[in-house]
């Protein structure tokens, strides 16, 4: 599938979810209401100025406070004393605030001074794919993040804003894998920051090996994947108690936007703005980092491998020319 199709299938997918959710009478208010936030909040934050400076990395500054949006809006339409309600709330304002206020930092008073290795290449996928308006591309990729917080991420903040579930067994234990996941990317990124500015004070640029990350070259990305599992079960209950009250075709896309944020989070994480991009300019500029991908698990924590050639069964490369995996779009 070329990048233009894959855009266009990724449009009509998150339409259809859209159109899906709509469908509900009990979450159309919703889910209308947050397809005009979240252009709002896209055009405002995003768009426009990556439209005057040429950098689309003010989308990391638009993505999280979209997340921050539906927590409010599930409090807004939700029942505030349904437990459901207040947790699903907790973990959209919990993981949108966390990235929101570092995009804040990062972009300062006086706006981006330089674009972001993940965003720089981009341009080489768009080059590669014989795209030539980068300025296009960036605002359609953008709506893209745009057109997943409208469509498949907003699915479990629209079930909880409409359900008024009691937390079952399996609702407290996909909030316990939510809590040590969120713990497990917040340590992963005080470590790798820890280790920067050590390395920074030593004058040695070096690759981070200690901690969490000696078993996984990503694991902050793991713990954020793992967080939108948690999320998917546990408003799968609620979603599964609807099946007799809602229009099949309705429920059965909202269950397959649903499952699908598990794999557009994966593909977004390891290849469309995550470790392939981020290992492509490590690769250059640390001169350990072959031998560090070698013995460690570029995603999935695991033991290190002993005896291992860089990349030698071919499924990590970090070389763009081998990196068109399918574009998981957050």
């Amino acid at each position: 599938m070329s990048v233009t199709q894959a855009r266009i299938a990724h449009y009509l997918f998150a339409a259809g979810v859209v159109t899906a959710l709509a469908w509900q009478s009990d979450l159309r208010a919703f889910a209308l209401t947050n397809l005009l936030v979240q252009a709002v909040i896209f055009v405002a934050l995003a768009c426009v100025p990556a439209y005057r400076t040429g950098y689309m990395t003010y989308v990391d500054l638009a993505w999280p406070w979209g997340l921050v949006a539906l927590g409010v809006l599930t409090l807004g339409f939700g029942d505030l004393g349904a437990p459901l309600t207040l947790a699903v709330a907790a973990i959209y304002l919990a993981m949108g605030a966390r990235m929101g206020i570092m995009a804040v930092r990062m972009v300062g008073t006086n706006g981006l001074t330089h674009e972001l290795a993940r965003y720089r290449y981009q341009r080489r996928r768009w080059a590669r794919a014989g795209l030539r308006s980068e300025r296009l591309s960036m605002q359609v990729e953008i709506m893209l993040q745009g057109a997943a917080n409208m469509g498949i991420l907003a699915i479990p903040a629209a079930l909880a804003a409409a359900g008024s579930r009691s937390l079952g067994v399996v609702e407290i234990v996909a909030l316990i894998v939510w809590v040590v996941s969120y713990v497990f990317e917040s340590l992963a990124d005080w470590q790798k920051a820890r280790f920067g500015a050590l390395s920074e004070r030593q004058g040695i640029k070096r690759s981070c090996d200690v901690g969490l990350w000696r078993y996984s070259r990503h694991p902050n990305y793991f713990g954020q994947w793992m967080q939108w599992n948690a999320l998917i079960v546990l408003v799968l209950p609620t979603l599964l108690d609807r099946r007799s009250d809602t229009s099949i075709l309705a429920w059965v896309i909202t269950l397959i936007g649903l499952a699908a944020i598990s794999k557009a989070l994966y593909n977004t994480l390891v290849y469309f703005t995550g470790a392939v991009p981020a290992e492509y300019y490590s690769l250059q500029s640390r001169p350990d980092y072959a031998g560090y991908q070698a013995i460690t698990s570029r995603f999935f924590p695991r033991p290190r491998r002993s005896g291992a050639t860089p990349e030698a069964d071919g499924r990590e490369s970090s070389d763009p020319a081998h990196s068109d995996s399918p574009h998981g779009k957050v």
